[in-house]
């Protein structure tokens, strides 16, 4: 057992060895090629305004179109059936009979004409 114990002992050493050393490489290449960006950056500045590679075209929203159907316009309202013209026609009626322009008769027909309409 004592064989088995340090032959995983070896192995976890040379593991962490291995682990460290390569951490340690990695942060030194980060480092030289985060200089070497920053160096190439300040030998050619860039311009004030770079344009996209790629632009997405705008939306446009498209024309409304008005539907092919449409429905027909009530028909106007028929002369002498709104209330307030047959009230209207009727005083003025009323007021021609008292200034005696039209006959009691003359009077009668006009007003049931007027009202059946």
């Amino acid at each position: 057992m004592p064989g088995l114990l340090r032959g995983v002992a070896r192995t976890a050493v040379v593991a962490g060895t291995a682990t460290a050393v390569s951490n340690r490489v990695s942060r030194r290449q980060a480092g030289r090629w985060a200089g070497r960006d920053a160096a190439q950056q300040q030998a050619a500045p860039q311009p004030a305004y770079q344009q996209p590679a790629y632009q997405q075209p705008a939306y446009q929203q498209p024309a409304y179109q008005q539907p092919a159907y449409q429905q027909p316009a009530p028909p106007p309202p028929a002369a002498g059936t709104d209330t307030d013209t047959r009230l209207a026609q009727l005083r003025e009626l009323g007021q021609l009979h008292e200034a005696g322009v039209l006959t009691d008769e003359e009077f009668a027909e006009q007003k049931r004409r007027i009202l059946s309409s």
